[in-house]
């Protein structure tokens, strides 16, 4: 239950409003007649049903599915990176073990506005460099794979994720590989998350911020339907082979 306790305590002023709507429109309904009744019952059916379809959304995502064991990384590189660095911007539940590595968390509370993020930064974490994600620390075209895992989506304007985009192709060798993994705004994260999918960005979102720096999509991952990465490469890459077929990752529980 680690999972869903973190994504309700982040989000809690939203699940506070909805449990209280929820909470009014039962008082309310009972005590209007028909046909005003109706249409309170009808709103308060539907809050009631984004509440629980998206605590279970997230147990599924974060507490059932083998997500945070990241054995779906393999399927993302072509090879063991022997140089890898991974970035992110509140907790950091990527560990990796092999090569050379480092992780950056490049919090910017400037550009990070959404009360979600700063919640999580006041939780335990292990300490790691800080970095400004305008100037990674890292030199030119030393990184086999740099992994942005539910990172670029808190910066929330399109601008500063095509620039931190473009610090990820800098420092990346040529045939390496950036691994983007994010929620979309798609029906799936709709139907679990009501009003709350407007936190995520659409494909074409995505898609247009790779290609303005200078990246395209190697190979598609869906994790779960609500789960999507993107692998991207430098765009005009020799040493790239293209797969731009979309693999369906299993990570459910197993029996």
């Amino acid at each position: 239950m680690k999972g869903v306790i973190r994504i309700i305590s982040f989000n809690r002023d939203w699940y506070a409003l909805g449990a209280a709507g929820v909470t009014a429109g039962v008082l309310v309904g009972a005590r209007i007649p028909l046909p005003y009744s109706a249409l309170v019952w009808a709103g308060t059916a539907i809050a009631f049903f984004w509440l629980a379809a998206s605590i279970a959304a997230s147990y599924y995502i974060y507490d059932r599915s083998r997500f945070y064991e990241f054995q779906w990384l393999a399927d993302c590189l072509p090879n063991p990176p022997r140089c890898w660095v991974n970035v992110h911007a509140g907790l950091n539940d990527l560990h990796l073990s092999g090569g050379e590595g480092c992780t950056l968390d490049i919090f910017d509370p400037e550009e990070m506005t959404e009360p979600s993020i700063r919640r999580a930064r006041r939780l335990p974490r292990e300490l790691c460099e800080r970095a400004d994600w305008r100037a990674l620390p890292i030199d030119d075209e030393c990184c086999d794979a740099v992994f942005l895992i539910f990172t670029v989506h808190e910066l929330r304007r399109h601008e500063v994720r095509v620039q931190l985009l473009w610090e990820a192709e800098r420092i990346l060798r040529p045939g390496g590989r950036i691994v983007l993994t994010e929620h979309l705004r798609d029906g799936w994260n709709f139907l679990a998350f009501g009003p709350g999918f407007l936190h995520f960005y659409s494909e074409r979102t995505w898609l247009r911020a790779a290609e303005e720096a200078g990246l395209k999509v190697q190979k598609r991952l869906t994790i779960t339907p609500f789960v999507h990465t993107f692998v991207l490469g430098r765009a005009y890459d020799p040493d790239a082979s293209a797969d731009c077929g979309v693999a369906v990752v299993g990570v459910g529980r197993g029996a």
